[in-house]
């Protein structure tokens, strides 16, 4: 009988201590010839977001749950800065006509709450425009234009594009 309360107490505590890091929103792997963009995809789901759930002034994770991360197989250019192969932590920076985006060493981070105790890992910030669509991008989509070597995150009316050089 007291194994059996073990257990139970066990997996209750257990359960009760994981629920902070429980994904949300579903993941999407984006694969590219250099490397790779691991993020979760959030709905606007009627939301306003730019300004709002995603406040301008303030260090966003790019995508939902854990921050995000982007790797690179062999060294490259983001945005102009020089980044040694490796998987980095992507934040952003956002207001209404640019965004800042970083790179960050620091991997394992949950959404962008730790960002400051770790923005002295930060090895890049670039800073892009902001492009406003005409039409309204449901879910957070990051894709590689490989037509133009571009990174590209596009959200509600909002799309930025980050240039890489390989």
């Amino acid at each position: 009988m007291k194994n059996i309360l073990f257990l139970l107490a066990f997996f209750i505590v257990t359960d009760s201590f994981g629920q902070g890091r429980q994904r949300k929103s579903p993941h999407d792997t984006l694969t590219y010839a250099n490397g790779e963009v691991i993020y979760g995809r959030p709905h606007k789901s009627d939301r306003e977001i730019f300004g709002a759930l995603v406040k301008f002034g303030e260090v966003w994770r790019v995508g939902a749950d854990e921050a995000t991360t982007i790797s690179f197989k062999t060294d490259t250019k983001f945005g102009g800065e020089s980044i040694p192969a490796g998987t980095y932590t992507l934040f952003a920076l956002t207001n209404e006509t640019e965004w800042t985006l970083i790179l960050n060493s620091q991997l394992g981070q949950w959404g962008s709450f730790s960002y400051e105790k770790n923005k002295e890992k930060d090895i890049a910030k670039v800073t892009v425009p902001v492009e406003k669509l005409d039409n309204v991008i449901e879910q957070l989509t990051i894709r590689f234009d490989a037509e133009n070597s571009k990174l590209v995150i596009e959200w509600d009316t909002t799309r930025v594009s980050i240039p890489l050089t390989f």
